[in-house]
């Protein structure tokens, strides 16, 4: 008779891994990460993996001769199937910024965490604080899918946690940190959540000032730095183990409407869903097709002290819809909403 096969032992978990509070969720997890993107999909066209060790140069304002960040020679309708309609500007435009175009170029699951839990902070559509951008930029530029990277994001800036201000990070401690990322089932948790104390420390220990003691809007750096931003790319570099290229392009393309030295900026991965839109990939030239339209665009709702503030804003909305539009692979379902709204 042929041998009988042995059964292999059930690996075992390390407990210094693991707390007890987390243990809990470990069958949770296995489930659904079957169902998860497990191809990563950062939101940069470079390496996520390599941007971690990449140097901490500010992003560049994209300019006509930008041979850096010069878009890829293309048609604008290359990763299209061919829209029914063709909106004007000043339709796209006022399309774009609109909470409508918010809710099309989001994830499905972010539209169902909404509906289910009423009105919470999300990366595509919530005005948040320079910290809180900083935190959402180091997440989403790991190496995780982006639906990953804006769920982690959901789970972190509201109940039960409310990661909102460096103080707040802190003061939550390791075990409360690893349980927000296993909460969130995303990937590489144990390296998110020791990320997070990192970047608590760094800017409690660096960033603050006596008007911003729980580290919420990074006041030091900018008072330090001043119209600076390649000194406060290399400051952020410096003091946050794992920011790099990718992350600090994310950083200063959302917060620049209130940063206004880094404007007008356009990276080079948001460029690329510009171009299939039909919009300038140059930073002065968006400018100035959005002051063109200003006055007969919907901009009430905008964020903004004054209207160059909202101006900036709106800015900064049409890049994260544009890039949104791409990763959801929505840019014709954009453009045929444009010209049907």
């Amino acid at each position: 008779m042929p041998p009988k096969k042995k059964t292999p032992k059930a690996k075992t978990v390390n407990g210094d891994e693991m707390t007890n509070t987390v243990e809990k969720h470990s069958k949770e997890e296995t489930n659904a990460i079957k169902d998860e993107e497990i191809k990563p999909e950062p939101e940069s066209n470079a390496s996520a993996r390599k941007d971690q060790e990449a140097d901490g140069k500010a992003p560049k304002k994209r300019g006509k001769d930008a041979s850096t960040d010069e878009p890829r020679k293309a048609s604008r309708r290359s990763n299209r199937s061919g829209a029914k309609s063709e909106p004007s500007k000043q339709q796209l435009l006022n399309y774009m910024i609109s909470p409508a175009a918010a809710e099309l170029t989001r994830p499905d699951d972010e539209i169902e965490d909404v509906q289910s839990r009423g009105e919470i902070k999300t990366y595509s559509a919530s005005v948040l604080s320079p910290f809180e951008e900083l935190l959402c930029a180091v997440i989403l530029s790991r190496p995780i899918s982006h639906r990953l990277g804006l769920r982690t994001i959901r789970t972190v800036l509201n109940d039960p946690y409310n990661f909102n201000s460096a103080r707040s990070l802190k003061d939550a401690g390791e075990e409360k940190r690893l349980k927000s990322v296993y909460d969130a089932r995303t990937q590489h948790k144990d390296k998110t959540a020791a990320q997070m104390g990192i970047i608590a420390e760094a800017v409690l220990d660096n960033f603050t000032s006596s008007s911003d003691k729980d580290g919420t809007e990074l006041q030091k750096l900018r008072d330090d730095c001043g119209d600076d931003i390649g000194e406060a790319a290399n400051q952020l570099k410096s003091h946050i183990k794992g920011l790099g290229k990718t992350g600090l392009e994310i950083f200063f393309r959302r917060v620049q409407w209130i940063w206004t030295a880094a404007f007008p900026n356009i990276d080079g991965r948001t460029a690329d869903s510009l171009r299939m839109l039909g919009l300038p990939q140059d930073g002065s030239e968006l400018e100035g097709l959005i002051e063109e339209h200003w006055k007969k665009l919907e901009t009430k709702h905008l964020a903004g002290d004054g209207e160059e503030a909202k101006k900036k804003r709106a800015f900064v909305v049409l890049l994260e819809r544009a890039t949104g539009a791409q990763l959801e692979q929505k840019i014709d379902a954009v453009l045929n909403a444009a010209a049907e709204a």
